[in-house]
């Protein structure tokens, strides 16, 4: 059985290759209108205690293209929001369903339904990691630039669940990755410390530091996310003082290479994180990365579900 939780746990080397290549396979075949039912009569159970767009939107239509069926379940829809424990949740959802993909509050959680249950575990998104998100922007650089091996990107802003798996992905693929964040808002020393090991091994090169235009400095790809995340709304005020620096903006953008492309994972608040005319810009790729989660989710499911 495979799960897809943690990137740099879960993902090897080679089954980063695989998924890459197989989410590039099917989406020509999605473009070119051919079928590629891998999954017919296999179930997809969604549990969304955070609310979603790209995660609900991409699952559902993945799994009806890939010839299975997904149901949505929100708190208010099963038992777990009534209290029942993850224990009975997942044992009762392992004889109903082929897989589990969960976007939550508590990473714990999503571990405890692996650990609990007899079916593969997808995390769509827990405040520490948000690893099906970093698969899509991988295939986004891949497509914009070639490669991945030897780029720098550069993370600006809160040290969150992104970053976190930003740290993960970039290391894994063998591509630098700066993070500018306000010191007590970095990320958290275990993602570096994991970043390395992987980094070891294929070259990357990790930086932390505070100076978001150090940062930014020849980077190929710059990556920012929302200041205030799900459940932090009470802290905007505060949060939007101390990130204010870090605002990727046309002037952050000239220190990148000139070819450099902007990211973003989306909702995005124009005027906040980034200005205007950057994510409407001709260096902005979003909205493909946006598309991206379809395809990637479903190598994602395909590699959960049948390897």
């Amino acid at each position: 059985m495979k799960h897809y939780i943690d990137f740099h746990r879960d993902v090897s080397f080679e089954d980063l290759d695989y998924l890459l290549d197989t989410a590039i396979d099917l989406k020509a075949k999605t473009k070119a209108g051919i079928e590629h039912h891998l999954l017919k009569g296999k179930t997809l159970a969604m549990i969304f205690t955070k609310s979603s767009t790209r995660t609900r939107v991409s699952f559902e239509v993945g799994m009806y293209q890939l010839g299975g069926m997904a149901l949505f379940l929100s708190n208010n829809d099963i038992q777990i929001g009534r209290g029942e424990t993850i224990y009975d949740t997942a044992n009762v959802l392992s004889g109903m369903v082929d897989g589990i993909m969960i976007r939550t509050f508590k990473h714990q959680d999503v571990q405890d339904l692996a650990d609990f249950g007899r079916i593969p575990v997808i995390n769509g998104l827990t405040d520490d990691q948000h690893p099906t998100q970093v698969l899509a922007d991988l295939l986004t650089i891949k497509e914009h630039k070639g490669t991945l091996k030897g780029l720098k990107m550069a993370y600006l802003g809160d040290g969150n669940n992104m970053a976190n798996s930003l740290l993960h992905a970039c290391a894994k693929a063998g591509m630098d990755i700066s993070v500018a964040s306000p010191k007590d808002y970095t990320c958290p020393e275990k993602y570096f410390a994991e970043a390395l090991e992987d980094a070891a091994v294929t070259g990357s090169k990790i930086v932390k530091t505070e100076d978001p235009f150090e940062a930014a400095e020849g980077a190929d790809v710059i990556y920012t996310d929302t200041w205030t995340s799900m459940g932090q709304e009470a802290e905007k005020a505060k949060r939007v003082e101390i990130f204010k620096n870090y605002q990727v903006n046309s002037k952050l953008m000239g220190v990148a290479h000139k070819d450099a492309i902007f990211m973003h994972c989306l909702p995005a608040y124009r005027g906040y994180e980034v200005t205007e005319d950057v994510i409407d810009g001709p260096q902005s790729v979003v909205f493909d990365e946006a598309e991206n989660r379809l395809h990637a989710h479903k190598a994602i499911l395909v590699n959960c579900f049948l390897n």
